[in-house]
Formats: structure tokens, C-alpha cells, sequence
């Protein structure tokens, strides 16, 4: 259903090395780097076809998170979605909501970490048992 997800960013230095450590963890192995035209810096990680962007905001305000909204990483296991927790906190990034773990929902048992990154955007890992 997506093609990419775009998040701001006010230090894109700084974020392209926070998402770098972050998301080895689920096997992202580097990044690209584009300027467009008008001197927009971006980051692109790519896996599995989906495409995470950092961008600095195009219209010269500052990169601002968006409430409600979180971004979503799928684990391949409960042990991944606490090593990509971990990995944010260690780069930088705050531990929020309760610790990684098992989670009973409506939908069934859930294995869940929640984060936000160097700019305050809200970040889970997530592993469906089974």
C-alpha cells in the first residue's frame, strides 16, 4: 500500500546516523544521500521494497514530529524488536510507553517496543507470534 514514509528532520546528519545504527538491527544496510535542486538534503534506506526518507523540510520551518502518528517497524522476532529498541536508546533516542515486551490486544499477543528518535517522532518494533 505505500511507496515511502518521509520524516522530518532539523539535524539530517545527525538523524542519517541515529536510523543507520537503528535499523541494521532489522537488516538495513546503508543509505543514500540526495540533494535536490534547491539544496534539500535528504536520506533514503531502502528493504524489501519500502523506502524510509529524512528530509529537511522543504519549506525552511523546522522539522516538527506529528502527534498520533507512529512509524511502525516490523521484527522478525520478540529478541529483535528489544535489539532495535535498545539500539535507538544507545544512539540517542528515548525509551517511552511501557518496556519492550509482550503485549495481550484484541488482535492477540504482540511483541512491542516504543521510541522516539532525535526529533521526537514515535517509533515501535513489532513482532506477531506465529
Amino acid at each position: 500500500m505505500f511507496n515511502h514514509i518521509m520524516i522530518g528532520t532539523n539535524d539530517i546528519d545527525k538523524s542519517k546516523a541515529f536510523y543507520e545504527k537503528v535499523l541494521k538491527v532489522i537488516g538495513v544496510d546503508g543509505s543514500m544521500d540526495n540533494t535536490t535542486d534547491s539544496g534539500t538534503k535528504r536520506v533514503f534506506f531502502m528493504h524489501d521494497g519500502n523506502v524510509l526518507a529524512l528530509s529537511q523540510p522543504i519549506d525552511g520551518e523546522a522539522a516538527t514530529c506529528a502527534n498520533g502518528m507512529t512509524i511502525g517497524f516490523k521484527c522478525n522476532s520478540p529478541e529483535q524488536v528489544k535489539e532495535l529498541h535498545d539500539a535507538a536508546v544507545e544512539a540517542g533516542g528515548t525509551s517511552i510507553e511501557d518496556p519492550p515486551g509482550l503485549r495481550e490486544t484484541t488482535m492477540g499477543p504482540i511483541h512491542l517496543s516504543y521510541f522516539r528518535d532525535l526529533d521526537g517522532h514515535k517509533i515501535c518494533g513489532l513482532h506477531r507470534p506465529g
